[in-house]
């Protein structure tokens, strides 16, 4: 086994164990990392069945779909349309200023009371929150593969508890994948190889997973949800870091 080659089992490992600790994080960490031993798109590909795998698992630990994705699935539904456009985006532009603007988004929220800016109307209405975060996220997943901020504004904004909060989200990803898978098929992306050398990525993927789920629950709501605060923090160094090429 190469270096390459190590070094992307470890990437998996590391970013599927984050995954269980908080339901959410695998691509967000992968992509990037990977990136640095390919490139943006070789790693998009290749996360793409390994994700959709941890999505699932996600999506059906817990049970309660009604309270979860009974009620929130237009975000899904629209995350998906987004994901589909910012493939497109992705296949025939240059991804790099989306992550400038990705960055942008995300420090304007985190300072968001410091600057004056109130985001109550999304619990009034969240059905235009749902399409404004969801097509948001989806156009991220598209083109940089993290469509965790957009969503991540949308929970924190709705007070969402943490068992729907990891459902809705994997709920919105599978969508979001399955709609990129379907662009990246269609321009050839995909092939029987692929399929073949993704499964032992998804068998590691799987078992850093349940690693990290075995210590979910025991993580406190506000705790929780300071991580992702910090979470979205740590997006928006890293993609700025990537789009003036320091690393």
């Amino acid at each position: 086994m190469g270096f390459t080659e190590l070094a992307t089992y470890a990437i998996i490992f590391v970013s599927a164990l984050a995954h269980g600790l908080l339901g959410l994080g695998f691509p967000m960490l992968a992509t990037p990392l990977l990136a640095l031993i390919s490139d943006v798109r070789a790693a998009i590909v290749l996360l793409l069945l390994p994700t959709l795998a941890l999505n699932i698992v996600n999506v059906i630990r817990g049970g309660h779909w009604r309270e979860s994705i009974g009620r929130y699935w237009p975000l899904a539904f629209f995350g998906a349309i987004g994901s589909l456009l910012g493939t497109l985006l992705l296949v025939l532009t240059d991804p790099a200023p989306y992550k400038l603007l990705m960055a942008a988004m995300i420090l304007v929220y985190l300072n968001s009371h410091r600057l004056g800016l109130r985001l109550q109307w999304v619990q009034r209405h969240a059905l235009w929150a749902s399409a404004l975060f969801g097509l948001t996220g989806g156009l991220l997943a598209g083109t940089v593969n993290v469509m965790l901020p957009a969503l991540i504004i949308f929970a924190l904004e709705m007070n969402l508890t943490r068992l729907i909060t990891v459902q809705l989200f994997n709920f919105s990803f599978f969508f979001g994948k399955l709609s990129q898978g379907a662009i990246l098929a269609s321009h050839g992306y995909l092939n029987v190889a692929y399929l073949f050398s993704s499964i032992p990525i998804i068998c590691v993927a799987l078992i850093a997973l349940g690693v990290g789920m075995r210590y979910r629950d025991r993580i406190a709501t506000e705790i929780y949800r300071q991580w992702l605060k910090r979470v979205l923090a740590a997006i928006a160094v890293l993609l700025t870091v990537q789009y003036f090429g320091i690393l």
